[in-house]
């Protein structure tokens, strides 16, 4: 496996040694090898963090192990917490670490796109997507992927006003005049361009392909730029302009100069206070906390059934994992084999985050259905623990049955995610009767 190089490396008595910087910090095992790998905006504090005493409770039982079998924290400092979170990303691909369970590269999470066009778009597209062939324009640069979706637009946020792109509009239309234009020097073809602002490009987020006032040449060194930076190549990014500041002033193109030196000192001073929170909000357990799969089934009379999986995540919803399911099998409105069913295609995704806990609704026959499926899905699923959710006459959480610590420890987010599934059950059957009632 190939070692990443380490600014610093400690035991973990040793930890006062980690800088208060950002960066990316790496737990190793006795024989070195990577076990988990993170980012952080202050080094020192977010290694701390794994320490406190509800570490099982705010990161969940994976981490846990983890930390019983680290001997060693090794760190890389580095700028900007943005830069951060794109070494992170390149570096978990890289090295697969193996209880980096959430960052793996999941067909959920999201990738940075940049396609094969004259004027390239930059665009997030999500790895489902990517392999069901659903995006079809061809691809130039592909970074990722990014687990945390609101992090991923947020750091392309401050990529682009570094670095204005394309990403929807349409390029201005060049079209040649063929009628010659009288001018005090002579016949000169005239060259009209079509093309009208988009909203990007009136707040500076576009640099005018829309409007023609790019050319390919330059817009592709926006674009070289951009690939670079996702690339952790800021300081090769750097001394190329570095250099073309120095030409633009040799031939006293003072503005262009100008815009160059603003561009150098942005990379070097990047604003990235948005993401911060996100960082804190991981440290606090909102990030890779335990997981809970709710499960649940709708239909109407046994007709339009569907089912649906939704995801609590350490301390919120994680409305990016939530699942639907159009129940295949002919169920004639028997909750127990449509549950059998969402459950025996939700095991063959070995590729998703493992959960932690499931939650079912229903009583001890739901209860033993999930353990049945789940305990014949191998190893990989061994550990989940089972809850199941009774409801009175009135459809409200009457007691929680099955696993009794889950229940102690968990019974709130348990609840939480219960209730987010029977309401996105509820308005997906809606929807999915609505398009069987007109045949759609």
């Amino acid at each position: 496996m190939k070692t990443p190089i380490f600014d610093g490396k400690t035991g973990l008595d040793g930890l006062k040694a980690l800088p208060e910087t950002p960066g990316v910090y790496f737990f190793l095992g006795e024989d070195g090898d990577i076990l988990y790998i993170g980012k952080a905006t202050s080094l020192r504090d977010r290694v701390r963090s794994y320490f406190a005493s509800d570490i099982g409770e705010t990161r969940g039982p994976k981490i846990v192990r983890m930390l019983d079998l680290a001997r060693t924290v090794a760190w890389k400092g580095i700028d900007s917490v943005l830069e951060a979170l794109i070494l992170e990303s390149r570096l978990i691909k890289e090295h697969q670490p193996p209880y980096n369970t959430f960052e793996k590269d999941d067909k959920s999470y999201n990738h940075v796109v940049i396609t094969e066009e004259d004027f390239p778009r930059v665009l997030l597209v999500r790895g489902r997507d990517l392999a069901q062939g659903k995006f079809t324009a061809p691809i130039r640069s592909l970074f990722g992927p990014f687990p945390n979706g609101g992090q991923l637009k947020e750091a392309v946020r401050i990529v682009r006003r570094i670095f204005p792109f394309r990403d929807v509009c349409e390029p201005a239309r060049r079209i040649k005049d063929d009628k010659k234009q009288i001018t005090g020097s002579g016949n000169e073809e005239r060259e009209i361009v079509y093309g009208r602002p988009c909203f990007n490009r009136q707040i500076g987020l576009c640099p005018g392909v829309c409007t023609g006032e790019i050319s390919v040449r330059e817009y592709g060194k926006t674009i070289r730029n951009i690939e670079r930076f996702f690339q952790g190549k800021k300081s090769d990014i750097v001394r190329s302009l570095t250099q073309e500041m120095k030409s633009a002033a040799v031939d006293l193109e003072f503005e262009e100069a100008d815009g160059i030196k603003r561009t150098i000192f942005a990379l070097g001073h990047i604003h990235d206070v948005s993401l911060l929170s996100g960082d804190v909000a991981e440290m606090s357990g909102n990030g890779n906390g335990i997981r809970i799969e709710a499960y649940d089934v709708a239909h109407l009379g046994g007709k339009s059934s569907v089912g649906v999986m939704t995801v609590y995540s350490g301390n919120a919803p994680d409305k990016d994992s939530y699942r639907k399911f159009l129940l295949r099998g002919k169920h004639s409105g028997n909750d127990l084999t449509a549950l059998e069913e969402i459950l025996r295609r939700r095991v063959k995704h070995a590729e998703w985050p493992m959960p932690d806990i499931v939650a079912v609704d229903g009583n001890l026959l739901q209860h033993g259905v999930a353990e049945r499926v789940f305990g014949e899905a191998g190893d990989a699923f061994a550990g989940v623990r089972i809850v199941g959710v009774v409801k009175n006459a009135k459809h409200q959480p009457e007691r929680l049955v099955g696993d009794g610590p889950a229940i102690a420890d968990y019974r709130r987010k348990i609840l939480l995610a219960n209730a987010e599934a029977h309401r996105f059950a509820i308005t997906y059957h809606r929807k999915r009767r609505g398009k069987d009632f007109f045949g759609l």
